[in-house]
């Protein structure tokens, strides 16, 4: 049984649509692709004051589902795997309880005590870990798969997993890997 830990935001929670509405609110335009790629969408210029929204109770209860996000979740419980969502949740103490509820709505069959709210991820003691920032990865001591976002298409430090397909076919390429090995 391998241990995934699954970071929540801009892996299984899509945070960018919500900030391009309140970026569409405040400037009266959406930006373009090209503007946000290789940064984060508070670093656009007009962007400057969305990173206040994170502080505010409610952001994090209504996020959409990356796509495929729920159906690979099952799929790597389903091959015996352990999950546990980790998230730097306490940057953002709002956060926690919107976090916790929209885990236990999309993610019913994880138990809460999957459910891993910190500041720093190099605590977590996982084989894998899937998230969206090289910074997390860089402390990890497990194998880290970077989640393709705007933000991170300019980095190339780690194994890149574009999708949720993806994930699934890294993983089916390393059970089929060590089972060569045994």
């Amino acid at each position: 049984m391998k241990r995934i830990a699954v970071d929540m935001d801009e892996v299984v929670a899509d945070v960018l649509p919500k900030f391009l509405t309140i970026f569409e609110s405040i400037n009266g335009r959406m930006p373009n692709e090209e503007e946000y790629q290789g940064r984060k969408i508070y670093q656009v210029p007009g962007g400057e004051n969305l990173r206040e929204a994170l502080y505010h109770k409610g952001f994090f209860a209504d996020l959409p589902l990356i796509p495929g996000a729920q159906e690979g979740i099952q799929t790597l419980l389903d091959q015996g795997n352990e999950i546990f969502f980790v998230t730097a949740a306490q940057e953002f103490r709002n956060s926690l309880e919107d976090k916790y509820d929209w885990l236990l709505q999309y993610f019913p069959n994880i138990s809460w005590r999957n459910f891993v709210f910190c500041g720093d991820k190099s605590i977590i003691s996982a084989d894998y870990l899937i998230d969206d920032h090289a910074f997390n990865l860089r402390t990890f001591s497990g194998k880290g798969l970077l989640f393709t976002a705007p933000h991170n298409l300019h980095e190339t430090e780690f194994t890149r997993v574009n999708d949720w397909p993806e994930v699934l076919a890294f993983f089916a390429q390393e059970n089929q890997a060590n089972g060569a090995n045994r």
